[in-house]
């Protein structure tokens, strides 16, 4: 797939699609926070693709060419993917007796003035790690059991659930779950035992209730100011936006994605997400002031949007000289290492001031390293003492199930090492 990059100086801040000019009201550095991020002097943007330029199937975490790998080295018996499929196949989510458990209203922000009912988004969270891992397993064996499995739960759901409801926090269950069921999804598009019909109406039904609910949270914020939300909020819409629209064939959804990563005026933006860059090793998160449990999140969540690019032919991997290697190294240095990182303080658009980094939940456990370590590392032969030293802690990765009952412990998809491992 051919891409066209160029070079932009930065004179002028663009928002979707949308080009500043004198007068268009914003300063040439404004990038809707109060605390302006360290930005290179030059950036190379990834352009997009028209809108009848067709997408690579599957092309969301995995493809083809990822399930052959696997495949191979699981029946050779070879390590660590074997030690990643025993990890897999124990899990109690990848069991093809799974009871799928659809809500008609999917509520997170539940018990609210918004929505009086309690939450029940952990049915979606667990129902969609089901799918996930049994479509894994059914890439892997061929057993068309596992397909079948992960079908009745994704057929459960398309012909369910309807809406989804609660307070600002619908906006992480539409990210959230909406990038994991377009996952499962694309790794069953081409499954013959998915009926057409089937099939179409659960594209449907990630339209209408994830893919409005991610583009409603991205172009307003819920009517607040642009750094109002913490970047795992835009994150999460973000992948859920690029993965409906590779699930889709939507070339318009996935390029506003792109844009948004690049461009868009919120945390989202790679350049407002990784506020800071001290020399060529580390980065900062924008939440390193808030706790380390959300900049694990922000790790896990970008390592989506970029894995889901690079397989499309997008290396957002690679944007200014590796910009989310350096923040994945100062996470991993910081939570792992247990060593000291520098720090800038922070102020969001409301006055809101992380003056020193946070200590609150260092150490959080979260199957998110071995996407990155083996990209950087492997893939491209970078250097990655940190992210190294965190894969390892945490090999074999498991996934949802496997870290706690709640829903920190599915924010991730995982299985790091079976799926990711060069």
């Amino acid at each position: 797939m051919k891409k066209y990059s160029f070079l932009f100086f930065l004179g002028c801040w663009l928002f979707m699609g949308t080009a500043c000019s004198k007068g268009s009201g914003m300063k040439s550095t404004d990038t809707g926070t109060d605390s302006t991020p360290s930005l290179p002097t030059t950036i190379t943007y990834i352009d997009t693709l028209p809108d009848n330029a067709p997408f690579i199937h599957p092309g969301l975490l995995q493809s083809q060419a990822d399930f052959d790998r696997i495949k191979s080295k699981v029946n050779t018996n070879i390590s660590p993917w074997v030690e990643g499929w025993n990890k897999l196949i124990a899990n109690s989510h990848a069991q093809v007796s799974y009871t799928p458990n659809p809500v008609d209203t999917l509520i997170r922000g539940g018990s609210s003035k918004e929505q009086p009912k309690p939450d029940n988004y952990s049915r979606a969270f667990n129902d969609v790690a089901a799918a996930y891992q049994l479509a894994i397993r059914w890439k892997i064996t061929g057993d068309n059991s596992y397909a079948d499995a992960a079908i009745r739960i994704l057929n459960a759901w398309a012909s369910t659930c309807k809406a989804i409801s609660g307070d600002s926090n619908t906006a992480l269950a539409g990210g959230i779950y909406g990038y994991q069921f377009a996952n499962a999804g694309e790794i069953l598009r081409d499954y013959s035992g998915w009926k057409a019909d089937d099939f179409a109406k659960f594209k449907l039904f990630m339209i209408n209730v994830f893919y409005s609910n991610n583009h409603a949270f991205l172009t307003t914020h819920w009517g607040t100011c642009n750094s109002h939300y913490w970047a795992n909020w835009d994150m999460c819409a973000l992948a859920s936006e690029m993965a409906i629209g590779v699930l889709t064939d939507n070339r318009q959804i996935y390029n506003d994605a792109i844009y948004y990563f690049q461009k868009g005026i919120g945390t989202g933006n790679i350049y407002n997400a990784i506020n800071y860059v001290y020399g060529d090793s580390l980065a900062q998160w924008q939440e390193s002031g808030r706790d380390q449990g959300h900049c694990t999140l922000d790790v896990a969540l970008m390592g989506v949007i970029c894995q889901q690019a690079w397989n499309q032919g997008d290396d957002l991997f690679g944007l200014d000289n590796n910009r989310f290697l350096k923040a994945c190294e100062y996470v991993a240095k910081y939570n792992v290492a247990l060593l000291d990182v520098p720090y800038t303080p922070y102020i969001n658009c409301e006055g809101v001031s992380n003056p020193v980094i946070s200590n609150s939940a260092r150490g959080t456990i979260r199957p998110m390293w071995e996407l990155v370590y083996n990209h950087y590392a492997k893939g491209k032969g970078l250097k990655a003492t940190w992210i190294e030293m965190a894969a390892k802690s945490v090999r074999p990765e498991g996934g949802g199930g496997d870290y706690g009952p709640n829903s920190g412990g599915f924010d991730q998809l995982g299985f790091g090492t079976l799926l990711y491992s060069r």
